[in-house]
């Protein structure tokens, strides 16, 4: 407010001086005395109208920059919003990993961008047992182990996903075969290495069987989970708790 008081007061102050001014050089030149009544009239009306017109012109200015201020608060606000909104959609909400949806469109983009990686897909050995003899509560508690073992094993920047119920995937931006290889096997182990124990009873066993596949710069995303599809039935053909990448077999200890 005093900002707009002294502004008001300036806009004032230079109105008058302008008006004066100006009856300085006009009214001597159409041939009038410059009197008391012509000195006030100069000063007073410009002072009066000018400091009202500067106060309301200005307290208005700043009302519409409060607004505008207010106005890029919300949209930021809506904006980090939406961003949360997104991100929640993106991801599933039990183990924070993204979604079948969004685990595809990040591995087209990744495999994009980098031109070489590999794609795994973890399924949970067995599971149906877990949910039959314990329950679904019980089966989320060694769902959410499983997970945490799975991002143990991969690299940092490396994109995971929940694709299924008991099936997970993993995108190893830029990994060549042997890297592929080495992260699937530390996945395996880090699984095998849980001690399960649900509710006092004895350790439950969790395994994954594991598959993947190189992934060519051409090559669709659906080609690509064919491909680590086909590798994932041949380690559970096989007995499971296995990897399978390119026909080469990583067998538990």
């Amino acid at each position: 407010m005093n900002r707009i008081f002294l502004k008001s007061a300036a806009v004032a102050f230079a109105s008058v001086a302008a008006s004066l001014l100006l009856t300085l050089i006009v009214v001597p030149a159409m041939g009038f005395p410059i009197n008391r009544t012509i000195w006030l009239t100069s000063t007073v009306c410009p002072l009066a109208l000018a400091w009202i017109a500067g106060a309301y012109t200005f307290w208005r200015g700043e009302r519409l920059k409060s607004a505008h201020r207010d106005l890029a608060r919300a949209h930021a606000q809506l904006a980090a919003a939406l961003r949360r909104l997104s991100e929640k959609a993106s991801r599933d909400d039990m183990t924070g990993m993204l979604n079948r949806e969004s685990f595809f469109a990040a591995l087209d983009g990744s495999r994009r961008r980098s031109g070489r990686g590999a794609l795994l897909i973890i399924d949970a050995d067995h599971f149906k047992k877990i949910n039959d003899s314990f329950g679904h509560l019980t089966g989320d508690d060694a769902l959410l182990l499983i997970a945490a073992a799975i991002e143990r094993g991969v690299r940092g920047g490396d994109v995971l996903g929940r694709i299924g119920g008991e099936e997970f995937a993993a995108y190893l931006v830029g990994a060549t075969d042997q890297e592929a290889k080495r992260v699937a096997e530390r996945i395996r182990r880090e699984v095998e290495l849980i001690r399960f124990r649900p509710a006092d009873e004895r350790v439950i066993p969790l395994t994954v069987s594991i598959g993947g596949t190189l992934c060519g710069e051409d090559a669709a995303v659906s080609d690509l989970m064919r491909a680590a599809d086909q590798r994932l039935y041949e380690a559970k053909h096989r007995g499971r708790n296995l990897t399978i990448l390119d026909k080469d077999i990583s067998e538990a200890a």
